[in-house]
């Protein structure tokens, strides 16, 4: 399908111009910037039922009601926001005297970057509404980060960003990929960040929020989106803000024991260090979209197939942009000044070491070690064993080239590197690749390799090129 591109004003006429479009628009914090597209696009009187912008708190709380702790820009003011006034239309409004019309109500919660510039501004933006007047109400909800330094061109980016969403609800429903492309229509990704994206509904039934969120990242609208075990999108600032953060990197294909061993016993180590817990630790297993395209272009199947398991395992994951690990502990630092650890295998402490790695950045490894071993933030080393030699690799005989030994040192000496030696030695033979090869040509023995309950999932839904055998015509 290859998709039309119209500016704003051309989109917001084809709205006005569909006599069965007919709906509110609600707007907090930056003005009535998507309504005036519509406005100014001609026709309008068949579309708007109201445009509305509550600004003061009081009586935008008089209207919506009360937030807990005083927050007017989050996720759930939008969506009381969006069902408060798609109620006001339904009940205004009697179907039975508009035939054919599909409501929506369109709103945004949203704050501008300060007169000082310390806070950049971000918002929520989404959209209730219909497909078809006999279906039930369909939602998309996205939050966005500005990165435009002035207030005034953030509230344009804002108002293209509300056309191109009605336009695509209706108009891209069928093709979820596009809709979430079409966003950026008349914008660029040098003025506006999208983390989260969230659909629901009928329109909506079959699609996978995660595989969504997956775009977000692989189009370069974002770096980093997260969901936790329930497959659900999560806010990257609403579960890192002010929190210890304990990150695990790798393929998962599929996860092993070894895996487990490492964050397990490289968790128990951070917590004690940290005086961490639960509550104010937030877990994560990260995998690369470098990584997802290890073998080509990225198979949806084998990503879900990864994020399924670690789901079920319990864990919260997070897909990145960040082949570097500085790039992950930056990004971590956006967030939070509290501790910040990373477990990872002997053989990635050397990929961190290596020059090559950082000749894009102007102070090259120097530059790339200040975002990176940050203060408070620690890497829990574990070891590898030789499948050649059988030798034992720690921090201690790690061998990097000699101009950086004594940085290396530097970092050890002062407790920024530090082993793993709580350990299991039975489970440093344990090798991903290896077990892939059982996995497919149906060798005994990798059901011991991976956690409790992962290689029941493998068979059950034919995972990793897993194939059930069948002798005479019987499984």
């Amino acid at each position: 399908m290859i998709k039309p591109k119209l500016t704003p004003k051309q989109k917001a006429l084809a709205i006005n111009l569909d006599s069965s479009i007919y709906g509110t628009f609600a707007e907090i914090g930056a003005g009535q910037e998507t309504v005036r597209h519509f406005f100014r696009a001609g026709g309008a009187s068949q579309t708007i039922a109201k445009a509305m912008s509550a600004y003061d708190k009081d009586f935008s709380d008089a209207i919506y009601g009360k937030e807990a702790k005083n927050r007017y820009v989050t996720q759930n003011r939008l969506r009381k926001m969006l069902r408060y006034e798609m109620a006001l239309i339904e009940e205004r409004i009697p179907r039975e005297k508009n035939p054919g019309k599909k409501f929506f109500s369109y709103a945004n919660t949203v704050t501008t970057i300060n007169f000082d510039k310390t806070s950049k501004g971000h918002g929520w933006v989404g959209i209730r509404y219909q497909n078809n007047e006999n279906e039930d109400f369909n939602e998309i909800v996205i939050h966005v980060k500005f990165k435009e330094t002035n207030a005034t061109l953030q509230q344009e980016t804002l108002g293209s960003l509300g056309v191109n969403l009605i336009y695509g609800a209706y108009f891209y429903a069928d093709n979820p990929r596009i809709l979430i492309e079409s966003l950026y229509d008349d914008l660029s990704t040098d003025r506006l960040e999208i983390d989260m994206i969230d659909f629901s509904g009928p329109a909506f039934q079959y699609v996978d929020n995660r595989l969504m969120s997956l775009q977000l990242v692989k189009l370069g609208m974002t770096d980093a989106v997260i969901f936790n075990s329930q497959g659900n999108n999560m806010l990257p600032a609403d579960i890192l803000y002010k929190k210890n953060i304990f990150a695990v990197r790798g393929s998962f294909r599929p996860v092993t024991r070894v895996n487990i061993d490492m964050f397990e016993h490289g968790l128990q180590m951070f917590n004690q260090d940290n005086a961490c817990d639960s509550d104010n630790t937030q877990i994560l297993f990260e995998i690369t979209i470098s990584n997802l395209r290890a073998d080509g272009d990225i198979n949806e199947r084998d990503f879900l197939d990864r994020v399924d398991i670690l789901g079920k395992l319990g864990y919260t994951v997070m897909i990145s942009n960040f082949s570097e690990y500085y790039r992950m502990v930056d990004y971590f630092s956006t967030f939070t000044n509290q501790h910040i650890g990373v477990a990872m295998g002997v053989n990635n402490l050397l990929d961190v070491f290596d020059e090559e790695y950082y000749k894009n950045l102007p102070g090259g490894i120097l530059e790339a070690f200040g975002k990176f071993f940050k203060k408070d933030m620690r890497v829990y080393l574990y070891p590898y064993k030789d499948p050649n030699t059988g030798e034992l690799l720690t921090s201690d005989n790690l061998k990097v080239n000699d101009n950086l030994k004594e940085l290396y040192k530097y970092f050890k000496l002062n407790k920024r590197i530090v082993d793993i030696t709580d350990f299991n030695p039975k489970f440093l033979e344990i090798y991903s690749r290896e077990i892939l090869k059982k996995i497919v040509t149906q060798e005994m023995g990798w059901e011991e390799e991976l956690p409790q309950g992962v290689s029941e999932m493998i068979k059950d839904r034919q995972m990793f090129g897993y194939k059930q055998l069948t002798f005479d015509g019987l499984n």
